[in-house]
C-alpha cells in the first residue's frame, strides 16, 4: 500500500505550504513510505484529487485544497483531520496501516483490545510488582489496625481540647490565602482563555485569507489554460484556412 499525499509545490499560501511541510515532515518521523503528486505542474494529479476526494469531504466550494492524503485510490483525509489523528496518537488507524509493534499507537489498541475482551491488564509498580492488597479484602485489612486507629483518635481528642482554638485560627488564614490563590489562578486562567480565542481567530481568518487566495490561484491558472487553449485552436483554424487558400490558388492556375 501507498500513500499518496497531493501537494502544491508553488502555492503562494504560507498556510498551505506550512501545512504540506507538517504533514510531510512527520510522515517522514514515522519513515512511513509516502509518494509526493504535485497538483501544480500536473493537471492529471489536480483532476484525480478533485475527483477522488468525496463530496461530503470537500469544502462549501467544491474544490479542495491540498495537502490531502490518500491509501491507493482509498481517501484518508486532509490536514485538520491528519492533525487529529496525530493529537490521537492514530496516525496509522488514519493512514489505514498497522502500527509498529512498540509504538504508543500499538500500546493503545492493545489496551483497547483487552478492555473489550473483559480482560484489562493489570498494571504493575513501578519496581515490577503487583499491589498484593488488591486480593484482599477490605475487612481483613482494616480489621487488625481498629484498635490501634480508636486508641489514637482518643488521644488525639484529648490534645486536640487545648488546642482547639489556636487550630481554628490557623484554619482561618490557610483559607482565606487558598481563596485569594484560587481567584489569583481564575484570573491567569481567563487572561489565557482571552489570548487563546485572539490567536485561534487570527489563525482562523489568516487560513480563510489563504484559501481564498489559492482558490483564486487555481482560478486564474484555469483561465490561463482556457487562453491557451483558445489561441491554439484559432491558430489551427488559419492554418486550415491558409491551405486551402493555397489549394484553390493552386487548382485556378
Amino acid at each position: 500500500m501507498v500513500i499518496k499525499v497531493f501537494l502544491a509545490s508553488s502555492s503562494g499560501s504560507t498556510a498551505i505550504k506550512k501545512k504540506q511541510q507538517d504533514v510531510v515532515g512527520f510522515l517522514e518521523a514515522l519513515k512511513v513510505d509516502y509518494t509526493q503528486l504535485d497538483i501544480a505542474c500536473n493537471e492529471e494529479n489536480r483532476m484525480w484529487m478533485r475527483q477522488n476526494v468525496p463530496v461530503d469531504k470537500k469544502p462549501t466550494n467544491g474544490i479542495p485544497l491540498p495537502p490531502q492524503i490518500f491509501n491507493e485510490d482509498s481517501y484518508c483525509g486532509d490536514y485538520d483531520t491528519f492533525f487529529d489523528a496525530k493529537e490521537d496518537n492514530s496516525v496509522y488507524a488514519f493512514l489505514g496501516l498497522p502500527p509498529p509493534p512498540g509504538s504508543k499507537e500499538a500500546e493503545q489498541a492493545a489496551k483497547v483490545l483487552g478492555v473489550e475482551n473483559g480482560t484489562p491488564a493489570e498494571e504493575p509498580k513501578a519496581d515490577g510488582s503487583v499491589d498484593a492488597s488488591a486480593e484482599v479484602p477490605v475487612e481483613e485489612r482494616n480489621g487488625d489496625a481498629h484498635g490501634e486507629e480508636e486508641q489514637a483518635a482518643d488521644e488525639e481528642e484529648v490534645e486536640g481540647e487545648g488546642e482547639g482554638g489556636e487550630e481554628e485560627d490557623v484554619a482561618d488564614e490557610e483559607t482565606a490565602g487558598d481563596e485569594a490563590l484560587a481567584e489569583e489562578e481564575e484570573e491567569a486562567v481567563e487572561e489565557t482563555d482571552e489570548v487563546t480565542e485572539a490567536n485561534a481567530q487570527e489563525e482562523d481568518e489568516q487560513e480563510e485569507a489563504d484559501e481564498d487566495r489559492e482558490e483564486e490561484e487555481l482560478r486564474q491558472l484555469e483561465d490561463e489554460e482556457a487562453e491557451v487553449q483558445e489561441d491554439e485552436e484559432e491558430e489551427e483554424e488559419e492554418e486550415e484556412e491558409e491551405d486551402m487558400e493555397e489549394t484553390q490558388e493552386e487548382e485556378a492556375e
